[in-house]
Formats: structure tokens, sequence, C-alpha cells
């Protein structure tokens, strides 16, 4: 199958505003590319597919970007313009930050393409005390820690990111042996299948893309994790009444959420029902600017924050509910 790739430029105050955007366009599974060096290597690495006049035009200012992907059929051509659309209104509106050019670039690519082109940034990572997280494609020295093989496949979540880093450094701290974990948009399932390598009975992973099943599954499998302690469910958590209902079927020692601000906030209003009183919830995704309104729905919402990390202009977030 051939693919659409959205590509926004912004910056790193404007991440969460364009992630936020695209998934009000109801695309909600994107990469993050931060770094010239990094965008440059890619634009490089790509360069028969991209239509552009001069690369540093497109990199000036070292802009991060945000990367979309979008079946070729024709019932998506209108998603495309749908987006160009959008972020020409977004230019033109004052929302309190510097959203950079928020130039757009759209490429057509092949499944290898987009499976295949951004192995060469993925190699073995060190995170916190105890944990590695391991390319699946890649050789990893014994240093003592605890393997976590990975092949994000089409979903995100790699362990590169500073979101999902400090998510990792959390679950590291707080997981014990035997808790029940509940991963709100696994993506890649990196956050639960970490926790259950770091000493958790039993995972829940929840997303709302087809896509996050088959590879979380795959990925589990890869750590010799299986169905009979892992289980990924498909769903629109906020909307679906019936898949919230079967989470609620139960109550959980771990939650975690790395998504984004806006989602966040929105999922601090059910996790009351899904969280051990003793529980501890870890969130990200959550730009700077936006701290202090997920911090006022954790206070509004029963919980008191125990941690607050910061990674570039990222922050994540440790709260268990008031004792």
């Amino acid at each position: 199958m051939k693919w659409m790739e959205v590509t926004v430029f912004t910056t790193e105050q404007g991440l969460d505003a364009v992630c936020a955007r695209l998934d009000m366009l109801g695309i909600n599974q994107v990469m993050i590319e931060q770094g010239r060096d990094s965008i440059e290597e890619f634009l490089r690495n790509t360069a028969r597919y991209w239509d552009y006049a001069d690369m540093d035009a497109l990199v000036a200012s070292e802009e991060p970007c945000v990367k979309a992907y979008i079946a070729d059929v024709a019932d998506n051509r209108a998603t495309v313009k749908a987006i160009e659309e959008s972020f020409d209104e977004l230019k033109r509106m004052d929302v309190g930050i510097d959203l950079g050019s928020l130039n757009i670039v759209v490429r057509l690519t092949d499944d290898e393409d987009w499976e295949n082109n951004w192995k060469i940034y993925y190699k073995p990572l060190e995170i916190g005390e105890r944990l590695l997280i391991r390319p699946s494609w890649e050789q990893a020295k014994d240093t003592g820690r605890t393997v976590l093989s990975l092949d994000p496949g089409m979903a995100f979540g790699t362990g590169s990111h500073h979101t999902t880093r400090m998510c990792l450094e959390f679950l590291e701290k707080t997981v014990k042996d035997g808790d029940d974990m509940i991963d709100l948009g696994c993506g890649s399932g990196i956050l639960s299948i970490g926790a259950l390598l770091l000493g958790a009975k039993q995972a829940l992973a929840v997303d709302i893309d087809p896509i996050a099943e088959k590879i979380a599954y795959e990925n589990a499998a890869m750590n010799d994790i299986y169905n009979d302690r892992y289980t990924v469910l498909i769903g629109d958590v906020l909307s679906d009444t019936a898949l919230q209902d079967r989470l609620c079927e139960k109550q959980y020692d771990v939650v975690a959420a790395n998504i984004v601000a806006s989602v966040i906030i929105e999922l601090t209003k059910m996790v009351p029902r899904i969280i051990k009183p003793e529980g501890v919830y870890i969130m990200s995704g959550i730009i700077g600017d936006r701290l202090d309104e997920v911090l006022a729905a954790l206070d509004e919402n029963g919980f008191e924050v125990l941690e607050v990390r910061e990674g570039d202009d990222w922050r994540a977030v440790m709260a268990r509910p008031k004792r």
C-alpha cells in the first residue's frame, strides 16, 4: 500500500498544538523529528520523494516537525486538503505561543519506507537505572540491565522521545512485583511491556488506532510476554462507553497515559474509577505551557502530585489519589 506522509514543521512549543490539531482531524498516530541534524539526515535519505527546492529553507530555524501517515486512497485526498486548510487557519490565529512556520510537505511513500527509513536513528538506549531499549534489528551488549526488545513498526513509541523516556523512568521507580497496570494510548506497547518486564503481573493496553493492536502484541511476544498476562484493546476511551465499562471492571496499581495534554485532562476525569486507592497515575506528552492545566485537572479529580519531570519543553507527571 502507498501512504501519504504529511510533515508539519513547527517549534518545540508548537508540537503539542500541531498534534492536537491533527487529532481533531482524526489523525492521532504521529512521529516527531527534532533537531536540525536529524531532520537534514532524514531529508537526505528520502530526497527522491521530496518536492522542495531548498533544504536550508525547510530547516533554517531548526524547526522540529510532526509526521502523520495517511493511506493513499481516494477518500483521503480530502483529508490532506483538510489538513492544509486547518493549518492555514492556525497560522492566522493568535494562540499565545510561537508555532513556527507551520510549513507542510506531503510526499508519497511505500509501507517499506514508512516502516524502515526511520530505523537509522533508532539505536539501543539505556533508560533509568535498569532498562535497556533494544531495537529488534540491533545487537546490544549485556550490561546487566533489563532488556526491552522493540519494533515500533507503524505505531508511536520508541523510547527515544522525552515523553516516553520519562514515563519509563517513573515506571521503573514505582512498579512492584505483582502489580496490575493499564496503558492508555499504548502505541507500540512500550510502557505496558516495560511495566511487565519490571515486575507487573498483568497489563492492559488500549489505543484508538487498530495498527497498535498488532504491533503491541508482536512486541510483547518478542519479550516472551503473551496473552495470559497481556491484553490489547482498540477503541476511543473518551467516547466509547462500552470500552469504559470494560476498563472499569477492575482497578489498577499503575495507570499510564502518554498522549497529549488535552486528552490527559479528559482522561483524568475517568481515572479515579480505574485506579486503586494506593495506585500511581503516570502521564506525559504534556507541553510545558499546558502543565498548569493538567495539574488543575488532577487537583479537581482528587489527585495529589508526587513529582514533575522535564525533558526539553515536555513534562511528565506522577500523581496518586489524595488520602
